[in-house]
């Protein structure tokens, strides 16, 4: 098992594992770079209703080259410290940060 600050990836290299700090409400949806032992994730969309959880799985789903499905938010689906499994990431979580 990979193990870093912001992702954790199983030994087969099908779940990847984010951890990720959200700011919902940006103007656009992009990466800010990293926030203590987490990825910040800027989202244009609000906090209510889902909106933003939609959002960042739309954002992880098209950066990943993964469908929606594979994506599950496993922790803090309600706050903006989230814990996100995606599975067979078709692309490291290092590019990301590129």
């Amino acid at each position: 098992m990979t193990i870093h600050p912001w992702y954790r990836l199983d030994d087969s290299g099908q779940r990847l594992t984010l951890t990720l700090h959200i700011q919902p409400g940006a103007r656009v949806t992009s990466v800010a770079g990293l926030h203590g032992g987490a990825l910040k994730i800027k989202i244009a969309a609000p906090p209510a209703e889902g909106k933003a959880n939609a959002a960042l799985a739309a954002f992880l789903s098209e950066a990943f080259n993964v469908p929606l499905r594979q994506i599950t938010v496993k922790l803090g689906s309600q706050g903006r410290h989230k814990v996100v499994e995606i599975e067979h990431p078709n692309n490291p979580p290092e590019s990301l940060l590129a």
